[in-house]
């Protein structure tokens, strides 16, 4: 028996997000069901991160455990010879039976979130960008997003469901770039809570709008309750761009 580690690349236009679910199809369900058909095993995903429904992936990353004898190295283009055309396995590897994707010392994860910001919105950015008709201040919005980096309690950007007792994480950098109408505001962090990158989108959206000065950032922040912030942005903007694990 070996773990396989492998990094998953998908559009989660078509899929009620990464986990298990009852009632929709899932990407978690989807790799179980084919990479057992192709092991001959009941395979059991473990991923490090469950992205939302609508949500997209360049660089998840997820474990399972087989006795096949396919080259771990390998893995990937067998696996790929079964996935839709919107799942991709990108790279699998071994790695130790002990490791998990989830509790490693040293994790860093990097997410996108696009915005087309023009006065009518474009078909071909509708599944990937959330659309803003009216104009926004760049600038204003990277002065609110420097109240977020560093360590804090984001009990206030994350969804009034999440079920954990530790709100605080760490956020390295934010950082909102412009090419035209295409926005894209950058987060990388040790870890973020349920819904908590669309939030800061979401509020981000509003301090460039006008709605909220930049300095009412740091004000949702200290509240530390979730009615305190702006608006969860949609979820087709949203796109986790690599897992970093440290040595």
């Amino acid at each position: 028996m070996r773990r396989v580690k492998i990094v998953v690349a998908y559009d989660g236009t078509n899929y009620c997000g990464w986990q298990l679910q009852p009632n929709g199809v899932t990407i978690e369900e989807i790799l179980n069901r084919e990479i057992s058909r192709l092991t001959g095993e009941e395979i059991h995903m473990i991923g490090a991160s469950r992205t939302d429904s609508g949500v997209h992936a360049l660089g998840n990353v997820a474990v399972f455990d087989t006795g096949s004898r396919i080259p771990p190295e390998r893995m990937a283009y067998a696996i790929n010879q079964r996935m839709p055309e919107d799942i991709v396995i990108v790279h699998s590897e071994e790695v130790p039976l002990n490791w998990h994707p989830r509790y490693q010392r040293k994790i860093t994860k990097t997410y996108e979130y696009h915005i087309y910001n023009s006065e009518m919105p474009n078909p071909l950015k509708r599944r990937y960008s959330a659309f803003v008709s009216f104009p926004m201040d760049i600038e204003k919005m990277r002065e609110g997003a420097g109240y977020l980096v560093g360590e804090h309690d984001f009990a206030s950007f994350c969804n009034v469901k999440t079920n954990v007792s530790d709100t605080v994480r760490t956020v390295y950098e934010i950082r909102i770039t412009a090419e035209g109408p295409n926005l894209t505001i950058r987060v990388r962090g040790n870890g973020f809570l349920y819904n908590m990158v669309r939030i800061i989108a979401g509020t981000l959206i509003r301090v460039g709008r006008g709605f909220y000065t930049p300095e009412r950032i740091k004000d949702i922040l200290d509240a530390k309750e979730r009615t305190a912030d702006g608006v969860t942005a949609p979820p087709n903007g949203l796109v986790l761009v690599r897992i970093e694990y440290g040595k």
